[in-house]
């Protein structure tokens, strides 16, 4: 299918087109006729899949359509997110393909002055792309109302439950008028967050594609196992061995986050670490500088990962292995995007084994071991920690047994 038989206007056409798209992702595919029916739509999508686009078109299509020659100022949808740098590339998106419609969008967010995004508003403003805190205080200071919203959008709401912002987005579902369109994303579906779309949606569509225990076919995964104190010099050793000069890499911490940025500015090699304690000017002048190359590694942590976008990322390495499943599969899905190919390298010490586990379970497959390298994980580490994930055992006939899956114990016969 084409973005030509998606019943489009022609504006939007040419915006699209414009930015070198012709065939829709398959959750465009299917969300973008059932959002321009007007219907309620609950999406499963993970981080990659083109989720944006899928909502960001028909709202354009229909805004424009529906208001074409009112003049009036409320704000007629919302988009609410979870964190800055999602809100900003939310916007750039309703920009790039609104550039030949007279829809104004306008982005608020926290961590900045109040005062231009009030001026904003005050101008009149269709779309409105929102950080819950943010949303709350010009809502509670009277800048903003909800009252004329007609479509309203909650994206990330599995992250939102994450960064604790679930009361928040309640309060804010509450101001909202009863008849409206709902369009609800999100990457997992964890108990509470079924239970909030069950009471915000009505009779919505359900589109699910890509599941988020299943990790892209065009992604290269690797596992090293490394002691802890060795991972910077695996690190910096690989960039040089790959010649790798564009990657991101994950951490489980903010601390973790800043002190590998701080080790490879000392190897020479220019990074930077973006998380929650950055202020809002160091995260986008990072994520700038990252996006124009002028940085050669962006170390982050998950949640200010969540909303980097960035085109032709070759390389993503998880530093520390992460202690949440899903999030493993999140994170490799920065690379490898829109059917390019991309490669995962996940560092392993003795500790994080069981995470490993976890998310051999739960992507139903073993991740290949490199075992050549110049930091293998010491004996001594995995006698302490007796058991660690190794190579499939194969046959005479190169089959793997079920051993492949399990556990692999080593003994002490094995360091002789």
């Amino acid at each position: 299918m084409l973005f030509s038989e998606l019943r489009l206007i022609e504006p939007i056409l040419k915006a699209v087109e414009s930015e070198g798209y012709q065939k829709p992702t398959p959750i465009q595919e299917k969300a973008i006729p059932s959002i321009l029916k007007l219907k309620d739509l609950l999406g499963c999508a993970q981080t990659g899949t083109g989720k944006t686009a899928a909502f960001a078109i028909p709202m354009l299509q229909i805004l424009h359509m529906r208001h074409l020659k009112t003049a009036k100022k409320a704000v007629k949808a919302l988009v609410l997110t979870p964190t800055r740098e999602l809100a900003i590339q939310i916007q750039d998106s309703f920009n790039a393909y609104g550039k030949n419609l007279p829809v104004k969008n306008l982005v608020i967010f926290g961590g900045v002055g109040q005062q231009p995004q009030v001026d904003a508003l005050r101008k009149g403003v269709d779309i409105l792309v929102a950080t819950p805190g943010r949303l709350l205080d010009l809502m509670n200071q009277g800048h903003i109302s909800l009252s004329d919203i007609e479509i309203f959008v909650l994206d990330e709401a599995d992250r939102m439950l994450d960064m604790g912002f679930i009361h928040d987005v309640k309060k804010i579902v509450g101001k909202l008028p009863a008849i409206r369109q709902t369009l609800f994303f999100s990457a997992t579906m964890p108990t509470e967050i079924e239970k909030l779309a069950n009471t915000i949606l009505k009779n919505p569509v359900t589109v699910e594609v890509t599941p988020v225990s299943s990790t892209a076919e065009t992604i290269s995964q690797a596992i090293y196992f490394v002691d802890k104190p060795d991972k910077r010099k695996l690190l910096k050793h690989l960039l040089d061995d790959l010649k790798i000069d564009h990657t991101l890499v994950f951490t489980r911490t903010k601390h973790g986050a800043d002190r590998i940025a701080r080790d490879l500015a000392k190897d020479g090699i220019k990074a930077a670490a973006i998380h929650g304690d950055k202020s809002q000017g160091a995260r986008q002048r990072a994520l700038t500088d990252f996006k124009a190359r002028s940085l050669r590694v962006l170390v982050a942590t998950d949640i200010a990962a969540r909303g980097i976008d960035i085109d032709e990322l070759s390389y993503v390495f998880n530093y520390d292995l992460p202690n949440i499943p899903e999030t493993y599969v999140h994170r490799i899905g920065r690379t490898g995007r829109a059917g390019a190919n991309g490669t995962a390298i996940s560092f392993v010490d003795a500790e994080e084994n069981e995470y490993l586990l976890d998310i051999h379970k739960l992507i139903k497959r073993t991740i290949p071991i490199v075992e050549n390298h110049p930091y293998p994980l010491s004996w001594k580490s995995m006698l302490a920690n007796k058991e660690v994930v190794r190579k499939p055992q194969r046959d005479s006939k190169g089959n793997t047994g079920a051993a492949s899956n399990k556990k692999k114990k080593f003994h002490k016969s094995r360091n002789k």
